[in-house]
């Protein structure tokens, strides 16, 4: 199995490219589970449900030029749209699947770092619609 470090990951907001500005690409997916366990049984029993759900978090430097990190946020926040990501590059292939989403931009707080420290954004988004992922 091949191991490769994090150093190029490719990150799309809203058809905004800030992978020059991500530093933390992040993307939770869980399926709900439900018990089935049955009177008799001696360790309990689950089974998934078709109710699947996400959360993105992503960590940037915080960027106020035009079509940058503030915004791109700032022009978004309190809308749904769609997150690209790739584990590196843009160019999607079987060994670099893009993930795509839609979110809900529900939280953004745009200033956050104390005296003398690098101005940054850390995000978390729950997912809005259906996830995919495309190896082409």
């Amino acid at each position: 199995m091949a191991t490769f470090v994090s150093t190029n990951a490719h990150v799309s907001i809203n058809a905004v490219d800030l992978s020059d500005d991500c530093t933390k690409l992040g993307l939770d997916i869980s399926a709900d589970e439900l018990e089935d366990t049955a009177f008799g049984d001696t360790f309990r029993s689950r089974v998934g449900s078709a109710l699947k759900d996400t959360s993105w978090s992503l960590d940037f430097n915080q960027d106020h030029a035009s079509s940058q990190v503030d915004a791109t946020l700032w022009g978004a926040f309190n809308t749904v749209v769609t997150v690209y990501a790739n584990p590196a590059t843009s160019s999607s292939s079987a060994t670099n699947p893009r993930y795509s989403q839609s979110v809900l931009i529900s939280k953004y707080a745009p200033f956050g770092n104390a005296v003398g420290e690098l101005a940054t954004v850390s995000v978390q988004w729950p997912g809005a619609g259906t996830l995919t992922r495309s190896t082409s």
